[in-house]
């Protein structure tokens, strides 16, 4: 279903909100779609589209959908969404139904996918930061994400945020290779990663000082390609300095992986 001054107007008005507050001029097309999940996402090639789960209309408040519509925003501005719809394919196709030497190319783009993946839901958090100007909103946001609705029961937005710093900063190396392994087949960090991540941020004072007006315009600089490849890199620091490595080491086959996929169909088809 679009959205739509008579369609879900509502919606329609809280994308109007988030574009006018982060200053983008292109308007997406918004949608929605049925499933009870919490969820939403930025797609498509030449003209980006957001679409919205309808369980997220049932178990978010309205500043809460607009934290979800503002990430999605993120990823269309930071030019997220030719790669993460690549990977949405990858995803949804997996290796299973490819002949076995595509499986063999695509496996390591995959792997390289989904770790940008994780990466580039950090750093559109920060724009739904940026849009929303509320810490507690787009926290409970990952609480909900995370654990669902309070249905009657209480949610504890402080303990989240204390189990967002143990996840942090609790275990021994081992725990902590228990954390990788957890994570590298996920399409998104964890809630208390992204809690935690954008905490970072925020102590970090550069929430601040953007708020306060230092920032790169628009003019200055458009978003590229090479953006894209490093832009995750320094939006991941929790994961320390080897992922990082690791993660930008990825980033460097981000500009074949499309080619290479498409390559790997044709040589299973002959």
């Amino acid at each position: 279903m679009r959205c739509g001054p008579t369609q879900r107007p509502e919606l329609d008005a809280l994308l109007t909100e988030v574009l006018e507050t982060l200053d983008w001029p292109v308007r997406p097309e918004l949608y929605v779609t049925m499933s009870p999940t919490i969820n939403a996402a930025a797609l498509g090639f030449d003209k980006p589209f957001i679409v919205i789960n309808s369980g997220t209309l049932e178990y978010l408040d309205r500043d809460e959908q607009k934290v979800l519509i503002a990430h999605e925003v993120g990823h269309i501005i930071s030019g997220h969404v030719l790669y993460r719809t690549v990977a949405t394919i990858l995803m949804t196709f997996g290796l299973g139904a490819l002949p076995f030497l595509a499986a063999a190319v695509i496996f390591p783009f995959q792997m390289a996918f989904l770790e940008w993946y994780r990466k580039s839901e950090l750093s559109s958090d920060r724009a739904a930061m940026l849009a929303m100007q509320d810490r507690r909103a787009v926290m409970m946001t990952f609480l909900k994400v995370a654990g669902g609705p309070a249905h009657g029961h209480t949610i504890d937005l402080d303990a989240f945020m204390a189990q967002a710093a143990e996840y942090e900063t609790q275990g021994d190396a081992w725990d902590k290779v228990l954390q990788v392994l957890n994570t590298v087949f996920r399409e998104h960090p964890f809630n208390t990663v992204r809690a935690g991540e954008l905490q970072r941020y925020i102590d970090s004072g550069r929430y601040d000082k953007i708020i306060g007006g230092e920032y790169d315009k628009r003019s200055d600089a458009r978003p590229s390609a090479e953006d894209v490849k490093h832009d995750f890199s320094e939006a991941g620091a929790y994961y320390g300095e080897q992922a990082k490595a690791a993660a930008a080491k990825a980033g460097e086959i981000l500009g074949r992986a499309k080619d290479a996929f498409t390559d790997a169909f044709k040589t299973g088809s002959r």
